[in-house]
């Protein structure tokens, strides 16, 4: 008898979010580990009768597409790790995937049509030992490891092939940590940190190299029980290296290269001058506010938001010297009304959901010479991108990076001029 669960499948485009779609007596089945072209074996993985959608695991490959590789980490594949999404492919074939799905978004919900090409991120030739950040879970009997996809089982995981070697050396994968429910992991050119988010009373805490920040969340915050709390980041800033403190698991970008190359690609496009007036909105620890306040000097103004108050906290520190910059904490929504309407670039970096209607429109009202939104995914930049075209803006120029290789994840720079 033939297994009810198992569909033979002729794969057709990609789609957004690390699968691709085929069809089954007209039902749209998501197939993960596969790629488009390919005649797969396809295992159920989600299949409500009452669904438009069913989901699926890729379990045997009887044509392969050109771009297919074995997968250079033992925890991928269907049911195993779910951190990365084409491990079964090479990082060519990984990079047109991205493109393919950015200009895809764009079309479908901006109206855009793009061609789209997506940039290595510099010092990346493999695809692997680049995440400098890492949030492990744990299980009940205190395995270290990652979650399945749309799981939340763990997947004990020793060695992370696509984690950075300062991450791998904590030897977090080799331990039992009963009593733990999350370890975050950082590797930072100067330091090390271990966050721990406990599920029970009595825990287990890692044995980690000499002069590893260890930290304990509480509440909203976190309780230093060893070493440094913060870890020092850097990037070249008008010619000179300027380091950024960043205190507990705080946001940095996790690839090594991608910091600078966003940094970069936002000043090539925001091109700021003597004298402007610049908002940096999402600032975080302040990347872009100290290279815009380099940029339009004691005669310009800059005006960074953040919503994380730990984070704003850094941020005054590394913007230290620079009297011009003013680093405010507080919701980008309820703070953007209340910054004037005078303002001549923008730098726009929210998190994954996207700016949201309300935050562009309210951009938008202040009328900027240009806005350069850095977006880590692309449905939500389509969406904004829609806001701003009907609210007189046009998208002037579009970078994409792979600054997540072995994910789905891309990183796009946009520009937006008035039309």
């Amino acid at each position: 008898m033939p297994d009810p669960e198992l569909l033979e499948l002729r794969v057709e485009r990609v789609a957004h979010g690390g699968h691709c779609v085929a069809r089954h007596e007209g039902r749209v089945v998501f197939v993960r580990h596969a790629l488009p072209g390919e005649l797969v074996r396809a295992r159920l993985t989600e299949a409500p009768a009452d669904k438009s959608f069913w989901r699926a695991d890729a379990v045997d490959v009887l044509e392969p597409a050109p771009g297919r590789v074995e997968p250079r980490c033992p925890y991928a594949g269907p049911g195993r790790c779910g951190g990365c999404d084409w491990q079964h492919a090479d990082l060519a074939t990984q990079r047109e995937l991205k493109a393919a799905v950015v200009a895809e978004q764009l079309q479908r919900l901006a109206g855009i049509e793009r061609d789209v090409t997506v940039e290595p991120v510099p010092g990346d030739d493999h695809g692997l030992g680049w995440r400098t950040r890492v949030g492990f879970a744990v299980d009940d009997v205190g395995r270290v490891g990652l979650r399945a996809h749309r799981s939340h089982d763990v997947v004990p995981v020793e060695h992370c092939p696509i984690a950075h070697e300062g991450v791998d050396a904590l030897g977090l994968g080799e331990q039992r940590l009963p009593g733990l429910a999350t370890v975050e992991a950082t590797s930072a050119p100067e330091g090390a940190l271990v966050v721990l988010q406990p599920r029970a009373a009595k825990v287990r805490h890692p044995k980690v190299p000499e002069g590893t920040g260890v930290l304990v969340r509480e509440g909203r915050g976190t309780r230093q029980l060893k070493g440094r709390t913060w870890v020092r980041e850097e990037v070249v800033v008008a010619g000179r290296p300027r380091s950024y403190r960043v205190t507990g698991g705080g946001f940095w970008q996790v690839h090594p290269g991608a910091a600078q190359t966003f940094l970069d690609a936002v000043l090539e496009a925001a091109d700021p001058q003597p004298g402007e007036r610049c908002w940096d909105l999402y600032s975080g620890v302040g990347l872009f506010a100290v290279a815009l306040g380099e940029a339009v000097g004691v005669t310009g103004s800059v005006v960074a938001v953040e919503g994380d108050e730990r984070a704003t906290a850094d941020a005054r520190r590394n913007v230290h010297d620079l009297p011009q910059v003013r680093c405010v904490a507080g919701s980008v929504a309820r703070e953007v009304p209340r910054l004037g309407d005078a303002v001549d670039v923008v730098v726009l970096d929210p998190p994954r959901t996207g700016a949201g209607p309300a935050v562009v429109e309210s951009v938008l009202r202040a009328d900027p010479r240009v806005v350069v939104y850095v977006a880590c995914d692309p449905a939500a930049l389509a969406r904004d991108l829609a806001t701003a075209t009907a609210a007189g803006y046009r998208l002037a120029g579009l970078r994409a990076f792979d600054a997540f290789p072995m994910t789905h994840h891309v990183e796009c720079v946009a520009t937006l001029v008035r039309a």
